[in-house]
């Protein structure tokens, strides 16, 4: 790559060239890339008052990323781990900018050189059954919406498929006869089947008969036949989620999100007895140990082990406070 060659240029190859020829990237990796630069120039935009033609690598200097990473926790209220994956993004950038265009190795090293933010990692976010059929009797069967919604969250709580396998999934990748089964692409572009049960297989037949689409069609269209975004997807579990609020009060405290019921799928498993490989395996997962995030999250499991213990032997004793002196320099 020559000296002369500006931004525009350094990450249209860095796509084309990197990413999808040299790498062969999944189309989820280039879609999680593309965001992180569209939101990177939109805020480059506003901030420097720049096209996105005339930007400089020098503008992409370590405070100003450094501002764009605070403005997505701020203003667009994304999680630690969101910015992380951002900041991942930005850095493979660099990365290719370093050995392309040395010139600007040393804006290069300096944002290579930023941290990911640590965070606090909480239990995962799970629903209990009784909070499943409250959010799935939400969408109204008489609208066209509505019966899509319904298949769509049926589907998503009974297979544990990640957002974008669900906005990716084809009419054609549904199998509803002997065997019935959905087909798709996950993490890795590992192709994985997962078996349906008998009530998810009816509503998706409905769904599909009413649906009448291409082998090669989007399942889960919006209401002009496009597939369903990310945005999308939120949206529409957000509005069904205000209305189950309203009738379960348990899930007014949790802070769900469509990854949460891939979580519930694989904690309903965990109590019906699976073992921690077929659950990796019916998730897509790479390594059994990612299933541990499940038993740190089970109290039931957790109780059951306590109540296999004993109690300790210890005498209760009485309280005597301490000097006020000491208890005054203790507490400061």
């Amino acid at each position: 790559m020559k000296a002369a060659n500006p931004f525009p240029a350094l990450l249209e190859s860095f796509f084309m060239d990197r990413l999808m020829r040299q790498r062969q990237a999944s189309p989820h990796t280039i879609a999680s890339y593309r965001d992180t630069f569209r939101l990177l120039i939109q805020y480059a935009q506003q901030r420097l008052r720049k096209a996105p033609s005339q930007l400089t690598l020098p503008d992409l200097d370590t405070a100003f990323v450094g501002t764009f990473l605070d403005h997505l926790e701020q203003k667009r209220d994304n999680s630690a781990r969101s910015r992380n994956v951002r900041l991942a993004a930005i850095h493979s950038f660099f990365r290719y900018v370093a050995l392309h265009a040395p010139e600007y190795s040393a804006v290069a090293q300096r944002v290579l050189a930023m941290p990911s933010k640590r965070y606090v990692r909480r239990p995962i976010c799970f629903l209990t059954p009784v909070e499943i059929d409250a959010l799935l009797a939400v969408p109204d069967l008489n609208a066209w919406n509505g019966r899509r919604d319904r298949a769509l969250l049926l589907l998503a709580v009974q297979t544990g498929l990640r957002a974008a396998e669900v906005i990716g999934l084809r009419c054609e990748n549904i199998v509803l006869g002997a065997g019935a089964h959905v087909q798709c692409l996950g993490k890795g572009r590992k192709t994985r089947c997962t078996p349906l049960r008998r009530e998810t297989v009816a509503v998706l037949r409905g769904w599909l008969r009413e649906r009448h689409g291409q082998p090669s069609d989007p399942v889960f269209p919006t209401t002009r036949g496009q597939p369903l975004g990310h945005d999308g997807l939120e949206y529409l579990l957000n509005k069904h989620l205000t209305v189950a609020r309203r009738h379960c009060s348990t899930l007014v405290k949790k802070r769900v999100t469509f990854h949460s019921l891939r979580h519930s799928l694989a904690m309903n498993l965990l109590h019906h007895g699976a073992d921690r490989a077929v659950i990796a395996l019916w998730l897509g997962h790479e390594n059994v140990e990612t299933t541990s995030i499940y038993l740190q999250a089970d109290m039931q499991m957790k109780e059951q082990a306590l109540a296999k213990t004993t109690a300790a032997q210890a005498r209760a004793t009485r309280y005597r406070p301490s000097d006020r002196v000491l208890a005054f320099l203790k507490g400061l």
